[in-house]
Formats: structure tokens, sequence, C-alpha cells
């Protein structure tokens, strides 16, 4: 990226949120009031939708606060001439504790056993020595994996170029995926919502899952076949499903997998606000260093992929 400025402008809004207008600030940038005078927008507190009203000829470069961007390709948001970048990586660590957290209570039956309301035992499995396919080991997947060293998991990672993943026993392309579902006690997914990737888990690759296997998703509720996933349940096929992203979003009130014995909830909260800030804030601030010195930025997004 090559420019002549060294002080961007830059517009923070449609929410000008105090810890991203500090970032711009902090690390060489200075935030306009008015997005007319802007070179860069950090996008925050609206929806995607409404980017396109702000968006202008004059905006070199656009700041997206979250990680997955399929909403913003729903929203036609992108334009040609334009570097756009998104938080990807940036929460990865929360993300990663939390998909560890899933897995435990996966192993552990701590949903059954949350639900009971008199003394039983249930039998319960381990982490210890497991089999994990990460399914689109990126920046989560890679965090995940220091995490299971303890419990000595061996770990079978899914990555669009199949190039080594540290720490990973096997990495493999997406046309190995059938192979390693048939190997995994847990299956995390951390791949992209993308058109190639909708409904990526359904029921022919539910039933290559063992019995007892643990399906974990903190990537996008798109990824899995939601009705597929409850008959599966349902029918016992795999062990249970840790679900912190859902199809649909918001999961409404009454849908089968709240009550489903086998699937645990989490309302998309393996981000919690209080790290989101700070996190975000920090890719802020390192971009707008890295676009105020002419440097390749951090999140690049790949319009023709779709991520």
């Amino acid at each position: 990226m090559n420019h002549d400025t060294s002080t961007p402008n830059v517009f923070v809004g449609p929410q000008a949120l105090p810890e991203l207008v500090e970032a711009v600030v902090a690390s060489g940038g200075k935030v306009v009031d008015e997005v007319a005078d802007a070179e860069a927008i950090v996008w925050f507190g609206g929806p995607p939708r409404d980017l396109a009203d702000l968006d202008h000829d004059g905006i070199r470069w656009i700041q997206l606060p979250s990680a997955g961007v399929e909403s913003w390709f729903e929203a036609d948001v992108f334009r040609g001439g334009k570097v756009y970048t998104c938080a990807v990586g940036s929460y990865a660590e929360p993300v990663a504790e939390h998909a560890l957290a899933l897995m435990l209570a996966g192993a552990r039956q701590l949903a059954t056993l949350a639900r009971r309301t008199t003394w039983d035992h249930v039998t319960s499995g381990t982490l210890l020595d497991s089999t994990v396919g990460i399914i689109g080991c990126g920046g989560i997947g890679r965090a995940l994996i220091p995490l299971l060293a303890p419990f000595r998991a061996r770990i079978l990672a899914i990555t669009r170029s199949g190039t080594p993943v540290p720490g990973a026993a096997l990495t493999t392309t997406p046309d190995q995926l059938d192979a390693v579902l048939s190997e995994c006690d847990f299956v995390v997914i951390g791949a992209p919502a993308t058109s190639a990737t909708q409904h990526l888990i359904g029921r022919r690759e539910l039933d290559l899952l063992r019995p007892h296997a643990w399906l974990i998703n903190i990537a996008r509720g798109s990824l899995v076949d939601s009705d597929a996933l409850v008959e599966a349940l349902r029918a016992g096929i795999i062990g249970g499903a840790a679900l912190d992203v859902t199809d649909p979003e918001p999961l409404p009130d009454g849908h089968p997998l709240w009550t489903e014995p086998r699937a645990l909830i989490t309302p998309h909260s393996a981000n919690p606000a209080s790290l989101l800030f700070p996190r975000l804030a920090a890719r802020v601030a390192e971009n707008v260093r890295r676009y105020a010195e002419g440097r390749e930025l951090l999140g690049l997004i790949d319009v023709t992929r779709g991520y």
C-alpha cells in the first residue's frame, strides 16, 4: 500500500467508540468528524448496509470490526480500488479458550449433569489422548492447539492450502474432510462462512463421526446443517454438539436444540465485550500505524474469496 500521507484522516463511526478513537490518535492518525474529510473509515456501531452511505471516492481503506465478514458481502458494500480489513485473528485467544471450555464440557457431560435434579451418575469421556480435528485451522485453531497440549491431544488440521500447522500431527486440505472426520473424538469448526462452506457439516458428514464424538462450532452457524444436527443428536449418531453459533441466529425460543440433552448452547458469547473492545482497539492502532507508514495491513480481506 503506497500513499504520501503520514497523518491519515480517519472517520470512526457511525458510533465513535472512545477506545477506537483513542487508538487512532495514539497510532498517529487524525480523527475527523465528517466522513467527507476522511481517507479511511474505522467502522463500528452500524449495520453493514449503512457503510455504502458513508463510503466515497476519497476513501482508500476501510477497517471492519468483525472477524467474519459474510454479512458485509451480503450487504454488497465492497468496491474496487479500496483496501478492506477485518479483525480476523484479533479475537483468536478468547474464542479458543471458549472452544476448550466447550470441549471439556462435552467430554465431561457437564450439560447433561447440570440439568439433573437428582443425584445420578452419567458416563463421561475425556480430552486426554484424544484426536481433535480442527476444520479451518486459522487464527482460532492455531490458538487452540497450545491449549490442548497438556491433554496430549492429537491434532488433525484442515486448511485451504494444506501448509503444515505448528503443533498438528497432520495438516491436510478440505478434500480430505471425510477421512479426518472419521478419526476424531472432537471436531472443532473454525472455517469462514462462504458459499463454499455452507452446510459444510451435514447429514453425510455427521454419519462419518464416531458415536462418542463431539462437534464444536465457534465459527459461524451456517457451516452446520441444523436440521441434520438435530436428527443426529436425537438418534445418538454422535456424542453431542457444543455450539456458540447457530443457524438460525439468534436461535429461536422453542428450537429443539435448546432442549436436546446432547446439545450445549452458548449464545455467541465466545468473545465477551470486556475482551472485544481492547482487542479491536489494538488491531485498529496497529493498522493505522501501518497505513501511515505505507506497510501491509493486518486482516486483509480477499474480496474474490469472500473472506
